[in-house]
């Protein structure tokens, strides 16, 4: 049913793309950390920042792609990449900054960005692997449905630069909110896993979002 995120029968339909449950099984991975790895809600805030800084790398990727179509989005990156990797990196810093200070209980002191994202990276020790997971999905996604489909034939440096903030604000809000709760709870096992359902249930609507995208593409030649 048009509208609704959630609905089964659009859920189904989305999820019958392979690549789907692919990037469902690397939502789920944090599952995998909590109880192999001992991950509390620290190293789990820690990976979601991290992903808003690789939603970011794809983003000027996807960008300079566009410039691959015409030279009209040639020159709109020249200006709208500078722009972007300022403000989007100004965002992702004051985020980064308040889950730091969060976590540490305001002892973590004045960090610069780099220093955030040892901070990050330096939660726990497996934190490479996982960071690199999102990565090769966001790579994925980016062949097969940015070139793959010619998305960059239709789209523009200014289209792809304001894609993500719908996204990260709404992800934004929903670590910060699940992330008090985990250090907040008398059960941190329950909080952390309430965290990382957030984050699942979040990325199904944004796979359902990428379906009814692929249907629109395709509506004029008959969607199957």
């Amino acid at each position: 049913m048009k509208g609704r995120f959630l609905d089964p029968s659009e859920i189904a339909r989305a999820y019958r793309d392979p690549l789907s449950w692919v990037s469902l099984a690397v939502d789920l991975l944090p599952v995998v950390a909590v109880f192999a790895f001992g991950w509390a809600a620290t190293p789990l805030v820690a990976l979601y920042w991290l992903e808003n800084l690789v939603i970011g790398v794809f983003t000027v990727l996807r960008m300079v792609g566009t410039a691959i179509a015409s030279s009209v989005s040639f020159v709109m990156a020249l200006f709208t990449v500078p722009f972007f990797f300022f403000h989007y990196g100004l965002f992702c810093f004051g985020h980064g900054v308040f889950l730091n200070a969060f976590a540490t209980g305001g002892n973590g002191g004045s960090p610069d960005p780099l220093g955030l994202i040892r901070w990050a990276f330096g939660t726990a020790p497996e934190m490479w692997w996982f960071v690199s997971a999102i990565a090769a999905v966001s790579s994925i996604y980016l062949l097969v449905d940015f070139f793959g489909r010619g998305e960059y034939k239709t789209s523009n440096p200014g289209t792809e630069m304001f894609a993500p903030y719908g996204r990260i604000v709404t992800l934004h809000i929903a670590i910060i909110l699940g992330a008090a709760v985990a250090f907040t709870m008398d059960e941190p096992l329950l909080g952390v896993l309430l965290l990382i359902f957030i984050r699942v249930i979040f990325g199904v609507i944004v796979t359902v979002m990428r379906r009814r995208k692929r249907d629109a593409q395709v509506a004029p030649i008959g969607a199957p």
